[in-house]
């Protein structure tokens, strides 16, 4: 069932909203250590990589240095020329184009990614199946998302309809993500949560952004075992 059309929405909201604008120092804080994440995740050798939902184009910031082709993706125009002008390089290429239906043949990149966009989408399984189309043999679809997120609501002033908070849609946790199943062959599945909520209440940040990321993890792990609230999840799915 289509709730909104989100080709539409989204196209919208890259032309009201600036994903390349500074954020909020805590969120700040927490989007570095979801992308170092997901970077750990990724094998040295990988030479392609697509990036599903691309915002601020963080991914290709940080690979074209390492001098990885890093492809930019979005459902909106705006954000893909956004991410050409900001980051230029013979390694990094951008499209404009809908995840449910790449414009990408089967097994054409070596990994793909796609931080924090599984919760606003309509079909989580058909997305994950498309994104894992591409991947090709040998090579993994790697997606963050909330960990068991309370979906809030609020009262659209326009239309007095239930509007969820941030446009999630979706919760997960780990056997959620796994049953969404991309492949009818066998694939190996890996998780991990991080990012400790009580860490992010208290504006730890303040010390722990000079944490370099093992460090910082370790802390992170240390805060989740004393107190099991992490924030979010990151799921490998490996073809």
């Amino acid at each position: 069932m289509e709730y909104f059309n989100y080709v539409e929405h989204y196209n919208a909201d890259a032309e009201n909203f600036d994903y390349f604008e500074d954020r909020s120092k805590v969120n700040e804080h927490d989007e570095r250590r979801v992308h170092e994440y997901i970077i750990s995740k990724i094998p040295i050798d990988v030479k392609n990589i697509l990036d599903v939902g691309c915002g601020n184009a963080w991914a290709a910031e940080h690979f074209i240095d390492k001098k990885k082709i890093i492809t930019s993706l979005d459902v909106s125009i705006v954000n893909p020329r956004k991410a050409l002008r900001k980051f230029p390089s013979p390694f990094h290429s951008a499209l404009t184009g809908d995840s449910f239906h790449l414009p990408v043949k089967d097994n054409s990149f070596d990994c793909v990614i796609a931080s924090e966009i599984i919760e606003h989408v309509i079909n989580p399984r058909a997305f994950v199946i498309e994104l894992y189309r591409v991947v090709k043999p040998g090579g993994r679809l790697i997606i963050t998302t909330p960990y068991k997120e309370v979906l809030k609501y609020f009262l659209c002033i326009h239309c007095n309809q239930k509007t969820p908070l941030h446009a999630h849609i979706h919760s997960f946790d780990e056997d959620k993500l796994k049953a969404l199943n991309p492949s009818n062959d066998n694939f190996k599945f890996q998780w991990t949560t991080f990012g400790n909520k009580l860490l992010l209440f208290l504006r730890t940040y303040v010390i722990l952004k000079y944490f370099p990321f093992q460090l910082w993890k370790i802390k992170d792990k240390a805060a989740n075992f004393f107190l099991n609230k992490p924030a979010h999840i990151i799921a490998v799915y490996k073809k």
